[in-house]
């Protein structure tokens, strides 16, 4: 299975982040990816007041968008996150489609990123965003995915009950800070990796973003982990750009047969 990792620096205009996401989507189809993977909220990065206006039914607008590409390439794509409305309900969502257009999978983000980082003003995603309540799996034509969002990393829990129920590969679409991001990501990422038997692909943005006195910047480094924590392949702090790996699905199982971890859990399925 090859997967391209889209990283990319959105604003505020949608329609120009949706050019460049299909940009690169067609550069990812064009190296053979299997699947290509687009960033947390590539469709608007920007002040939280602008969030509302650039909310979106799913399926919408963009998912459209992205199934045309999906069945024009013959590929998987996977949006990060699209800001959903639904009812009184808005959802940071991450969408799964098939390789013919087909919406087949929808996650919408369960941990929400309140946090006060030194130097910089409060970031409360909860002011905008209500938490998501499911575990999302499904099945390609080459293994079992499990989907997550961002801040998600930080719980464990959670991507076990994604191995539990069959993932072979979590992935992490992301705007990750580049202040806990410099320290935090390739360990966390590398972590669950390894802690799960799974490959980790995780695509971010990169740059500074939003209020520029509130000096936000995003971390990049989109990255693909294999089971045994190797990083395959990894993009630099700033650009956008698309970086492809191959993942040995043989490789996966042969590393959970001889270092049978899994199979040793002595504290319940989720555990």
């Amino acid at each position: 299975m090859r997967v391209a990792l889209c990283q990319m620096r959105s604003g505020e205009d949608v329609e120009e982040n949706l050019r460049i996401a299909e940009k690169l989507v067609r550069e990812a189809a064009d190296g053979q990816a299997d699947l290509a993977a687009l960033p947390e909220m590539f469709t608007y990065l920007g002040p939280a007041a602008g969030r509302a206006a650039a909310a979106e039914p799913v399926p919408g607008p963009t998912t459209e968008r992205l199934a045309a590409l999906a069945r024009e390439r013959g590929m998987w794509v996977l949006g990060g996150s699209v800001i959903e409305s639904d009812g009184e309900g808005v959802y940071a969502t991450s969408v799964l489609l098939d390789r013919e257009g087909a919406l087949v999978a929808r996650y919408r983000k369960i941990h929400l990123f309140d946090v006060d980082l030194p130097g910089q003003s409060p970031f409360r995603e909860s002011s905008t965003f209500t938490p998501g309540d499911q575990l999302v799996t499904h099945d390609t034509d080459a293994g079992r995915v499990g989907l997550s969002i961002c801040y998600d990393l930080r719980f464990p829990e959670l991507y076990r009950g994604l191995m539990v129920m069959g993932a072979e590969v979590l992935f992490v679409p992301a705007q990750f800070q580049h202040e806990t991001g410099k320290d935090h990501w390739e360990v966390l990422l590398r972590a669950r990796a390894i802690e799960n038997q799974c490959f980790v692909a995780a695509p971010g943005q990169w740059g500074t973003f939003g209020d520029p006195e509130k000096r936000r910047r995003s971390h990049g480094n989109s990255m693909i982990v294999d089971p045994w924590g190797r990083v395959l392949v990894r993009a630099p702090d700033e650009g956008d750009g698309v970086w492809l790996a191959d993942l040995d699905m043989a490789e996966l199982r042969r590393i959970r047969q001889v270092l049978p971890a899994l199979q040793h859990r002595r504290l319940g399925l989720t555990c």
